[in-house]
């Protein structure tokens, strides 16, 4: 870890301590935005990491930003923090400036792109989107759409839209927005390739979901430790029992092994967008977030559903997170697509590379 990367994770972790407490993540699962969150890594100049700074970004690398993401992760924190991520990250990647306004971006296997129909100085933009991240609170939605000239995307203003409010199982907003012959100005089109991009937010999507379930993850292990050390029984605190030292050791295995997996499609990501190390880890980090919350939950027992305790901050954004941006058979399908094009041989050097990239991560 590089002395810049110590320093932003450092400073990161005072702010999510102060700004995501308990209290502010409850508020927002009542509609309450966390503004304050938000103000304060706009002002520590995080918001635009992993963007150059000639595009309107603040330099560092994609580490920087996935670490960012693991703390937000860790501490639960109600912001579109990842989807603002992916949106820049979209928007650099075809030489477009960025900003550090509030974005949004969205996936699902079935979305249709947006309508778009040229009027004067704007566009009368038409369609619906379902279970957006934060759109209620986003200004902007970076999205897929269609006009005469072909596919496009499109940074949308969405003070005009229509919002119907939705939450995922975490509470975290999702909902639906719905454009009906709504005149937009100052909305610009950027012809792409349609499918690349589509297969950029899927993979991005998915790379930030494994950062930031990987710290819920590591919370979730910190809970259960200290919980095992303060509760006693029998006179003496109940991680000395064997049972119990059993499953605190097969959740810190499943931590462990989220936390390598999302570690190496980091690093995949550095040199390709489209790694199937990506594929890999969000298989493996899904996996690990439906063993740990058994566990975490059963060690605690029934303190632990209580919604005074904070354990259920994590188990509830990982069994939600762990649907967005492809589930284990989704990804599984994209890996076994991949394998059936492998030639005679490969399959062994496909492996054994996965391997070679867990080495070099772990040193």
């Amino acid at each position: 870890m590089s002395d810049i990367q110590e320093m932003i994770i450092e400073s990161t972790t005072k702010i999510m301590e102060k700004y995501s407490t308990k209290d502010v993540i409850n508020k927002a699962e009542n509609g309450i935005w966390a503004g304050g969150l938000w103000r304060k890594l706009v002002d520590l100049g995080v918001i635009t990491v992993a963007i150059p700074e000639g595009l309107g970004g603040n330099g560092g690398d994609f580490f920087d930003a996935l670490s960012i993401l693991h703390l937000a992760g860790k501490y639960s924190a109600p912001i579109p923090l990842a989807e603002t991520y992916i949106a820049n990250w979209l928007l650099s990647g075809i030489g477009e400036p960025v900003t550090d306004e509030i974005l949004t971006v969205f996936y699902t296997k079935d979305m249709q792109p947006l309508q778009f129909k040229k009027s004067g100085n704007g566009w009368i933009v038409s369609g619906k989107a379902k279970n957006v991240p934060w759109a209620r609170f986003a200004q902007k939605l970076l999205v897929f759409g269609e006009t005469t000239a072909g596919p496009t995307l499109s940074l949308v203003k969405l003070e005009k839209a229509e919002i119907i409010h939705g939450q995922n199982l975490a509470g975290e907003a999702r909902d639906v927005v719905i454009f009906e012959n709504v005149f937009i100005e100052d909305c610009k089109q950027f012809e792409v390739n349609q499918d690349e991009q589509v297969k950029k937010v899927l993979y991005s999507g998915a790379l930030t979901r494994c950062a930031m379930m990987a710290g819920a993850l590591e919370n979730i292990l910190n809970l259960t430790i200290n919980h095992t050390s303060e509760r006693s029984q029998f006179g003496r605190p109940i991680h000395r029992f064997q049972a119990i030292q059993q499953q605190l050791a097969l959740l810190a295995g499943e931590v462990a092994a989220a936390s390598v997996a999302t570690n190496c499609a980091v690093e995949s990501y550095n040199k390709g967008k489209f790694s199937k190390e990506i594929a890999f880890a969000k298989i493996r980090v899904n996996e690990a977030a439906g063993k740990a919350n058994q566990i975490a939950h059963q060690v605690l027992a029934a303190i632990g559903f209580t919604y005074e305790h904070t354990l259920h901050h994590s188990t509830r954004r990982l069994w939600s997170w762990r649907d967005e941006f492809g589930t284990e058979s989704d990804w599984e399908q994209i890996v076994t697509e991949e394998l059936i094009k492998l030639q005679k041989n490969q399959l062994w050097s496909m492996i054994t590379c996965v391997e070679d990239n867990r080495k070099k991560v772990g040193k």
